[in-house]
């Protein structure tokens, strides 16, 4: 049994984003003091965190002289080395474990361990010379989907293939990386599941949670989903599979493309919260966040039950185009949540901040978001 680490003890966090912000004010709420280790300085985690290392992740000095000041380590950003993980371990536990970590921040190592578990997941190959693109193009069928395997989000490092003309490009475009190509999906839409999983095997869950991507980027989730209570079951069902065959601890998200048929096809898994669950930060009992945070302090899970149904819009740096928002519009209905993440640099792409809304209805939750976010950038 492992024994639970208590408030007033300090939680080290990988990456500085605006998870790790998140997860660190519910730490605090807590009682716990929250230690930051990335590259960045008066980063959105760091500005809320009693602490902030800023060092490279493969300084290991660096790193288990910040492992020696926490009294467990958790992610709020997946792309760590493994060096990493390994140095920070051998002073304090770490959650998720660092082989998860291994598999997921690499396309072709998760598709390559969904398959062997028999999940359900769209058509793949590996990738490694031109021949193996020809090849894998022939065997999949046209279109599909080019990827580099390690270190895409938000669209970045895929290219669609619709045409035999287009294969070398798209080769050359790789730059010599290893890429994974998968069959298409017509999807009818893209749902998530994020999740919680504790160390005795204890596991709690959100729903089924729609999301609406603009450019690849997330820009609009609801719950609950509008999909049949079988495809949310099972959706479910498999989320919580992946959790115990990956024996994780902490919040998690399995993302999923939705057939027009019901049928359900893993995109892909995110160790730690996620986007499309920022929503519960207001929604629910227990957010994403502070899950992440009982999780891996072996704390009992919160409820994860929703007050009202909720929505959630992506605030991108496109939004300051013509200068700063009006947040006071964006306020005007008393029911709407603004949550900024402390950047100071908005950059067209680059998430900035979410506003979140509860409702009646998930789809009059969509419209109060979307409303309050075109209002900010009105005069």
């Amino acid at each position: 049994m492992t024994k639970a680490i208590l408030p007033n003890s300090t939680i080290g966090i990988f990456g500085s984003g605006q998870l790790g912000r998140m997860a660190a004010i519910e730490a605090r709420k807590l009682g716990y003091r929250v230690h930051t280790f990335s590259p960045g300085r008066d980063t959105p985690t760091g500005q809320v965190a009693d602490a902030e290392t800023t060092a490279a992740y493969d300084d290991l000095f660096e790193v288990r002289t910040f492992a020696q000041t926490v009294d467990v380590v958790t992610f709020e950003f997946e792309n760590v080395p493994s060096a990493t993980i390994e140095a920070a371990a051998e002073f304090v536990p770490v959650y998720p474990r660092g082989e998860i970590l291994h598999t997921t921040q690499n396309r072709l190592r998760e598709k390559t361990f969904l398959a062997k578990n028999g999940f359900p997941l769209a058509g793949f190959r590996r990738v490694r010379t031109v021949e193996d693109l020809f090849k894998g193009v022939e065997e999949l069928g046209l279109p599909v989907v080019l990827k580099t395997a390690g270190f895409g989000y938000d669209g970045k490092g895929q290219a669609k293939i619709t045409a035999n003309g287009e294969i070398e490009a798209a080769f050359d475009a790789l730059n010599g990386e290893e890429a994974v190509l998968e069959q298409f999906v017509a999807f009818e839409k893209e749902v998530s599941v994020v999740c919680v999983r504790g160390q005795a095997g204890e596991f709690a869950h959100y729903g089924v949670i729609e999301n609406d991507h603009a450019n690849h980027i997330l820009d609009v989730s609801f719950a609950p989903a509008a999909v049949e209570d079988a495809v949310a079951e099972h959706a479910i069902e498999i989320a919580r599979a992946i959790g115990e065959a990956f024996e994780y601890v902490g919040t998690y998200c399995v993302e999923f493309f939705l057939e027009g048929n019901g049928t359900l096809r893993v995109n892909e898994i995110a160790p730690r919260p996620h986007n499309s669950g920022h929503l519960t930060f207001d929604a629910c009992v227990t957010s994403q966040f502070e899950q992440q945070i009982r999780a891996v302090c072996g704390l009992p899970l919160g409820s994860p039950e929703y007050l009202r149904p909720a929505a959630m819009a992506n605030l991108l740096g496109d939004v300051w185009e013509a200068g700063e928002p009006n947040w006071a519009a964006a306020l005007e209905d008393p029911g709407i949540k603004l949550h900024l993440y402390g950047k100071s640099d908005p950059r067209p792409g680059r998430k900035m901040g979410h506003i979140a809304a509860l409702a009646d209805t998930p789809q009059r939750a969509v419209e109060l978001v979307r409303t309050a976010r075109r209002k900010l950038q009105h005069s």
